[in-house]
């Protein structure tokens, strides 16, 4: 004996149930996709600037003189917009022609913030490194320059610190507390 023929189906009751079960997880899934996708691009942004400072320390080491990383903006002040690594031989601290151009790298996601704070007291429009691997003034390679550069995004924010040596260090204000001093502080 054969039954109805829409007895295997779901009834509207069952139906209503799963969407608003699916409706309840998605309500609770998208904001923790949106945050995690978030601090992912602050994570790629800090690694990619880091690469950077450390590749514009090394060249700057294994050339015996000074290496400068730039932003792309010329004005020196958006280091969202990307940066460059070059050798500066006229000491304008911008790229000309015929100077050699080590690395550039293209804008970062859209949303990241940055902030400075150096000890020559102004927002970096370039880092410097000499021949010893110090992070230097443009102007004169022997005067020490560190400071922090803090990028935020959303509710995450990282340091990037450079110390009189002119390494780099990367830490968490919201985990390292009072050694990770923001340039936001």
């Amino acid at each position: 004996m054969r039954g109805h023929p829409f007895s295997a189906a779901f009834s509207l009751v069952e139906l209503l149930i799963v969407l608003l079960l699916a409706t309840i997880l998605l309500g609770v899934a998208v904001p923790n996709y949106r945050s995690a996708l978030e601090r992912q691009q602050l994570r790629v942004a800090v690694n990619d600037l880091v690469a950077a400072i450390n590749l514009t320390r090394s060249h700057a080491i294994a050339r015996g003189g000074q290496v400068l990383l730039v932003p792309l903006e010329p004005g020196g002040a958006a280091w969202r917009l990307g940066w460059m690594v070059f050798i500066d031989e006229n000491g304008n601290r911008r790229p000309d022609p015929g100077e050699l151009l080590l690395f550039r790298h293209g804008a970062i996601a859209e949303g990241v913030r940055f902030a400075s704070v150096f000890s020559s007291g102004a927002t970096p429009q370039y880092l410097a490194y000499n021949a010893a691997g110090r992070a230097c003034s443009a102007g004169n390679s022997l005067a020490a320059r560190w400071g922090t550069l803090s990028l935020t995004q959303g509710d995450s924010t990282r340091n990037i610190k450079i110390n009189m040596l002119g390494r780099v260090r990367v830490c968490d204000p919201a985990v390292d507390g009072a050694s990770c001093t923001s340039a936001i502080d």
